[in-house]
């Protein structure tokens, strides 16, 4: 055998066991990969097991009829559902346009400049504070000022939440449309404004629709923003101005009680948030995979 023979030899020996080797460390981080996803599926489904169990012994008419009652008496969450409802989409109506019109000119307007930049640092900065923060930032601007909790107070710490999270989505999604069909706009004298309404954002509304209804699902079970703005109400209240009852926070308050019945509707109340929520992100999934 030359030498030539034994280079080749070693060669091929090498190679192979440098393939064995990244065969062993690819199966491994696969298992480990495997097995954290095991350990996450594995809690969820206890939680949605225990929710639904929980949740369903307390669902009946009067839940969505009677108001919140006293310690060891029948009553229901009806004041909680409306109000969580009212702040919901009122928050919605309120942060959506403003994040989607930032959006819109983050991605096509001034993507580079200063103000540009500046917008999405501070953006990052309220998609990652903490939700009490903002409560407490309401609390103080509005709540300390009028001496009074309000439900709108809870609107606007809630719109505060939605605004980042339409942002970040509008920009995102712009921004995957190719540039191709901005440049064929243009070229037949179409003025920007059309482009933007009748080209990129139409063909990102699937992705941006998305934004937005994760953007509810969050805000759906926020409790201490509005523990600091709203704060609570044990009747029916439709005057934003004064406090209002929300699912979360009488779930909060529910669930710390020692009263059976409170509990009972406490987990009634998780359950319909539990539900809503991951209605929301279903719908989510689907209009993504539509686009």
């Amino acid at each position: 055998m030359n030498a030539g023979s034994v280079s080749k030899t070693t060669t091929d020996a090498q190679r192979q066991a440098r393939y064995n080797s990244r065969k062993r460390v690819n199966t491994l981080a696969l298992i480990l990969a495997q097995a954290a996803m095991a350990f996450g599926v594995f809690w969820l489904i206890w939680i949605l097991l225990e929710t639904v169990r929980l949740g369903l012994g307390g669902m009946s008419l009067a839940l969505f009829t009677q108001m919140t009652p006293a310690p060891n008496e029948v009553g229901g969450l009806a004041n909680a559902i409306w109000g969580s409802v009212v702040m919901v989409v009122l928050a919605t109506a309120i942060g959506t346009p403003i994040g989607v019109m930032a959006g819109i000119y983050l991605a096509e307007y001034e993507p580079r400049g200063w103000l540009a930049e500046t917008t999405r640092f501070v953006n990052d900065i309220l998609l990652s504070a903490p939700s009490i923060v903002i409560g407490l930032f309401i609390y103080a601007l509005v709540v300390a000022r009028l001496k009074s909790f309000s439900g709108m107070a809870g609107v606007l710490a809630l719109a505060l939440i939605v605004i980042p999270v339409v942002i970040r989505t509008t920009e995102n999604m712009l921004a995957l449309v190719p540039a191709g069909l901005r440049e064929a706009s243009y070229a037949l004298g179409t003025p920007k404004w059309k482009v933007i309404t009748l080209i990129t954002l139409r063909s990102a509304r699937a992705g941006v629709l998305t934004g937005i209804l994760l953007a509810v699902a969050r805000i759906s079970g926020e409790t201490a923003p509005l523990l600091f703005t709203a704060l609570s109400n044990q009747f029916w209240n439709s005057d934003l101005s004064k406090p209002m009852a929300s699912l979360p926070v009488t779930i909060f308050k529910f669930a710390m009680s020692p009263y059976e019945n409170w509990q009972e509707l406490a987990w009634a109340g998780v359950f319909l948030i539990t539900m809503a929520v991951l209605g929301l992100n279903i719908l989510a999934r689907v209009l993504t995979r539509q686009k």
